[in-house]
């Protein structure tokens, strides 16, 4: 449970509800060196994220080379932490099979047509090194349409974000990714038919402003809206219910 594990990266303590959650749901405190860096719904069968949240602190990225997994969907008895495959085989005695049953890996996402690498907590919103370096996890990207992820997408995650984000003190994230009809790699790993973000800031102790973005993952468009009106379209695109992202004292 994010509440009782992870609970700083959402506003009021609050996670989203449970009508985003998928049919093999896992809570991820994603964990490098000995500190959290942000939290993300996985879900275990489609192999991509329901979502990452995180506090937004920018900062310029430098790219990694390196990309992780998560040794925990493999068994508890393994690391807390963020490995590379290599690792995993070399000093823990993982197969890659057993990686594949929990997870996507690196070569899920090899020769992508039209498609990238797409991150949900993107590294140029994070200050420190170290969670840059943690959102290069595979459980942390979903199969994303090449021109979005580095069109208008782009320019949301580095331009409206940093324009909507002025005089908050703290800016509370939650991106995520609806899941699609069309798979790759042998239909081992699901390409989502939306992306979707959202922010709850908090200006004082007593104001707090939200906005929110959605984007078809075929097309180079992002959508600005409300959090209300976010809410209420991934309430028609998952059909499990009423969706809530924030705890209800952010303003719709």
């Amino acid at each position: 449970s994010f509440k009782s594990s992870c609970p700083e990266f959402f506003f009021e303590a609050t996670p989203p509800n449970e009508a985003l959650q998928p049919d093999s749901p896992v809570w991820i405190c994603q964990r490098m060196g000995n500190n959290y860096h942000f939290a993300t719904l996985y879900d275990k069968r489609k192999r991509i994220p329901v979502y990452s949240a995180y506090l937004y602190q920018p900062g310029h990225c430098k790219r990694p080379n390196t990309w992780l997994v998560e040794p925990q969907l493999v068994g508890r008895s393994y690391p807390k932490t963020m490995e590379t495959e290599q690792t995993l085989m070399n000093d823990f005695g993982v197969t890659l099979d057993q990686l594949k049953e929990s997870q996507a890996i690196n070569q899920d996402y090899k020769n992508l047509k039209d498609l990238n690498r797409g991150h949900l907590n993107p590294c140029c919103h994070h200050n420190s090194d170290t969670s840059k370096r943690a959102t290069f996890t595979l459980t942390n990207i979903v199969p994303q349409n090449d021109k979005l992820n580095g069109g208008e997408w782009k320019k949301y995650e580095e331009e409206t974000m940093k324009s909507k984000s002025q005089g908050c003190t703290t800016t509370y994230v939650v991106v995520g990714a609806v899941p699609g009809n069309n798979y790759i790699a042998d239909g081992r790993v699901n390409k989502p038919s939306h992306i979707w973000s959202s922010a709850c800031c908090e200006v004082n102790t007593n104001q707090r402003k939200s906005w929110a973005v959605i984007a078809e993952n075929d097309k180079n468009k992002v959508q600005l809206l409300t959090l209300g009106k976010l809410e209420d379209r991934l309430t028609q695109l998952y059909g499990k219910g009423k969706v809530s992202l924030f705890n209800n004292k952010c303003p719709r």
